[in-house]
């Protein structure tokens, strides 16, 4: 007898799924010996998520499986579908991968013929793994609900007995169904449209004996299979108290704005720069990649709109030598293209590619723009604790880090389509237009910089084939905040006001 046996403990062993965040979810896998209802209309991914589960056992575990299947689509059918997937390995079946219809068994002989049915299998192939689908066809054989949930019981036993982890797939409802109270686990697996999009959701409403991820979560259905992505912001609730002692300035290259920042960005910070369609965002979080790289920092280009070439062009245009440290691996551009995201993959691309990164140190990150995570949201009031959690991990990670927030093009008022992203991060920069003597102008001005003096008096900023440039404080104009310039009065010729100062939270008003 082992120590834990005699002390009474029971050890919990783990199946480890291997399905992309499924094991993250359920905090290490699924309890060997344990059953589990999956549960979900056709075409949520039951099939493809049990076989997965079965082949990624085999190739991870050495294990072997039995896949019961009762009044679904032929095996020849499954296999075929299966066999477009990269994790499907036909040279499992039969001899590590068997499959066996369990119909005409519980159609003739009733449950006690199927539960014989099973006991033979399992020994014979020396399983451990069981996967019975279609199990609403075994309900409907049941003389009463009692006969059922005794079935569902004396299945459970002979698994347990057997150290075989079983899954049981089912059309039904999950909060609805019988077996549920028996079972150690339920999971279920949804697809829905949501205005026009097709979503597809795992969630798990019950794991005994284990703490879990509550909550829906993505599921794509790839060539590789099934991928599931948590969400983010109970992903990374907990982050670990964990900063650089030593912060540093990060600066844009721009020598006035550098000055207005205090020499810069402060490290590991993250920064909202917002402003109207044209107003120069992506220029200026180019030129700060750029100045990065000039510094011997990495740099990334995570954006939605422009692909690289026409990126490239862009800068280079206005004398930004993007292209030069793009080639030498200085800065690289991630460009996600016009389709339907999902917006916990996109972040999960995104932090993986800086975990990847972790060994360079004073690491730029330029987000263009936070409407791509918006876009992608299936659920918006997610945004706030989204955003929240991905900059906290950026944070985390001493990643200085740039986002765009697109503002209307024409309108008097500063509405943030994003308010929240103001408070989540330390600095806010604000590029407008301005009209003044029938001419548009373009301002730049620091709105907030958190633990930091920062100059807060208006600048123009100008877009020239020779650079981007920031001038002098712009003073001709008044009540520039509301869009519509008009002339001050000048009482002292040659007088010029010194620009204010701000600390801290501060805010213009």
């Amino acid at each position: 007898m082992s120590e834990s046996e005699k002390s009474g403990e029971v050890r919990d062993t783990r199946v480890k799924s291997s399905i992309p965040r499924l094991d993250f979810i359920l905090k290490g896998g699924l309890k060997q010996g344990g059953t589990y209802a999956v549960m979900g209309p056709p075409g949520s991914g039951k099939t493809i998520f049990a076989n997965q589960l079965c082949c990624n056992h085999i190739e991870k575990n050495g294990g072997r499986c039995v896949y019961m299947t009762l009044l679904v689509e032929s095996h020849s059918k499954m296999v075929a579908h299966l066999n477009s997937m990269s994790f499907f390995k036909p040279e499992y079946i039969p001899d590590r991968l068997y499959y066996i219809s369990g119909y005409q068994e519980v159609r003739r002989d009733g449950f006690t013929g199927l539960l014989e049915l099973i006991r033979r299998s399992l020994r014979e192939r020396k399983a451990n793994l069981f996967v019975i689908d279609g199990m609403e066809s075994a309900e409907q054989f049941a003389t009463s609900p009692q006969a059922y949930r005794e079935f569902v019981h004396s299945l459970q036993a002979t698994a347990s007995l057997l150290g075989c982890t079983t899954l049981l797939l089912s059309n039904v409802r999950a909060r609805t169904h019988v077996e549920n109270a028996l079972v150690d686990g339920v999971i279920e697996l949804s697809d829905q449209l949501i205005g026009p999009r097709a979503v597809r959701e795992l969630t798990v409403h019950k794991f005994r004996g284990g703490d879990y991820l509550r909550g829906r979560h993505e599921v794509e259905i790839t060539d590789d299979g099934m991928v599931i992505h948590p969400r983010t912001e109970i992903q990374f609730a907990r982050p670990p108290e964990i900063a650089r002692e030593q912060r540093v300035r990060m600066a844009f290259g721009l020598p006035r704005l550098d000055e207005m920042l205090g020499g810069g960005l402060p490290s590991g910070s993250t920064t909202a720069l917002v402003g109207a369609p044209g107003t120069g965002k992506t220029l200026l979080g180019l030129s700060f990649l750029v100045e990065g790289a000039r510094q011997g920092q990495h740099g990334t280009y995570f954006g939605f709109y422009e692909p690289p070439p026409r990126l490239i062009e862009k800068a280079e245009d206005v004398g930004i030598p993007l292209e030069r440290y793009v080639k030498d691996g200085r800065i690289d551009l991630v460009w996600q293209p016009p389709l339907e995201h999902f917006m916990d993959s996109l972040a999960e691309q995104l932090l993986e590619k800086m975990k990847g990164e972790a060994k360079k140190e004073r690491r730029r990150l330029f987000i263009d723009g936070a409407e791509g995570f918006r876009a992608a949201a299936v659920y918006p009031d997610r945004i706030p604790r989204f955003l929240s959690a991905l900059t906290n991990q950026l944070r985390m990670q001493d990643v200085t880090t740039v986002m765009t927030d697109e503002l209307e093009l024409f309108k008097s008022e500063v509405d943030l389509p994003t308010p929240e992203l103001a408070n989540v991060v330390e600095t806010v920069l604000l590029l407008r237009y301005v009209e003044l003597r029938s001419q548009i102008y373009r301002l730049l001005s620091i709105m907030k910089m958190r633990e930091s003096r920062y100059d807060t008096s208006l600048r123009e900023f100008r877009i020239e084939p020779e650079g981007l440039d920031v001038a002098d404080s712009f003073e001709s104009a008044e009540v520039i905040l509301s869009g519509h310039g008009r002339l001050r009065e000048v009482k002292e010729k040659g007088t010029r006001k010194k620009p204010r100062t701000g600390r801290g939270g501060g805010r213009r008003r």
